[in-house]
């Protein structure tokens, strides 16, 4: 994924969460309670890389809770803000970070991490910017937003080593067409877990509806 070698390989971590599953869960963990059944439920559907949004003070004991309990998991940290953040997430049991934008204090400390990482991106000099520390896998956010599948199309063809998870304003109408695109690995979102089935702790609900994201490769 992320790093700062050409291969964006570090470990311990999956070599690239884009070849994980067509789709990446971002998660905001409110209970942590919710955690591991949530995880489970996401996993058994086939989503086993879980993105914990580090937006709720459950986030951190959500993560370490998905990597203590839930082996199939491959737990993540998103919105990513500061090399603290980074530090935290991966001793809280994170196998990879996820951040909106970059900054070159924030893409040290993520580096610094040991784990793989998606820097986010929305315009090409950022891209570049990326490429040229050796970085080949990022997040393009906020995906619809910022441009959508006509924005990445474009990227393509001068730069075709970049590849993308791009998150934001993706729903299941649209991510077969993101699905579709040469440059993109996966897509994240989270309509696999409504918000009525969450508060209900519906996890037979989140199940199938991860079971159907997961069949959205192509």
């Amino acid at each position: 994924m992320g790093g700062v070698t050409t291969s964006n390989v570090a470990s311990p971590g999956p070599s690239s969460v884009l070849g994980l599953a067509p789709v990446l869960p971002v998660v905001v963990v409110h209970d942590v309670a919710d955690a591991v059944p949530l995880a489970r439920a996401l996993v058994a559907g086939g989503l086993p890389a879980i993105e914990v949004t580090l937006r709720t003070p459950a986030a951190l004991d959500a993560l370490r809770a998905i990597a203590d309990e839930v082996p199939d998991a491959v737990p993540g940290a998103g919105t990513v803000l500061s090399p603290a953040q980074a530090g935290a997430a991966r001793a809280a049991g994170a196998r990879f970070l996820v951040s909106p934008g970059c900054t070159p204090r924030l893409l040290g400390g993520m580096a610094d991490s040991g784990v793989p990482f998606l820097p986010g991106v929305s315009t090409a000099s950022e891209v570049v910017t990326l490429l040229e520390e050796g970085i080949t896998e990022m997040k393009f956010f906020p995906a619809e937003a910022a441009g959508g599948t006509a924005y990445l199309t474009s990227l393509a063809a001068p730069l075709p080593q970049a590849r993308f998870c791009p998150t934001g304003g993706i729903g299941p109408a649209s991510a077969p067409a993101y699905l579709a695109l040469p440059n993109v690995g996966c897509v994240g979102g989270s309509w696999m877990l409504p918000a009525r089935a969450t508060a209900a702790k519906d996890w037979g609900r989140v199940r199938q509806l991860a079971r159907d994201a997961a069949a959205l490769a192509v």
